[in-house]
């Protein structure tokens, strides 16, 4: 019940697939460490990309309120990881459009107004009759 009320608080499905996608981002950089940090190679840009998409996606979930900002900068990188990390083989950068959308177009919700989730039929007619 608490992490239902707590989910509902922030851009869960959003962040879940932010971090996915810099982690996905990450891989391909880090499976070619030998080539990584040689002079010219531009892998050092696909782990910058993916470590930033996947801290902004961890960010979405302790700061929600700043979550369009994020979402913003997460579709950015995303399009740009394609030129240092292949964008995940293309999987990464498409999670990370679909989750910077999702964390865009969230959008704060008073802890108030946050209803209990409703009860199906069954219990209700255990309830009524």
């Amino acid at each position: 019940m608490v992490f239902k009320k707590w989910r509902h608080t922030r851009p869960f499905m959003g962040a879940i697939l932010t971090v996915l996608s810099g982690l996905m981002i990450l891989w391909v950089p880090l499976n070619l460490y030998l080539s990584t940090f040689l002079p010219g190679s531009v892998a050092v840009i696909g782990l910058l990309f993916g470590g930033l998409i996947t801290l902004m996606g961890l960010m979405s979930f302790f700061l929600p309120s700043a979550s369009k900002a994020l979402g913003i900068i997460v579709i950015f990188l995303s399009i740009l990881s394609v030129i240092g990390a292949l964008g995940g083989f293309l999987f990464g950068t498409i999670f990370g459009i679909i989750g910077g959308s999702l964390l865009t177009a969230w959008r704060v919700v008073p802890a108030a107004q946050v209803k209990a989730p409703e009860t199906d039929i069954a219990d209700q007619a255990v309830k009524t009759g």
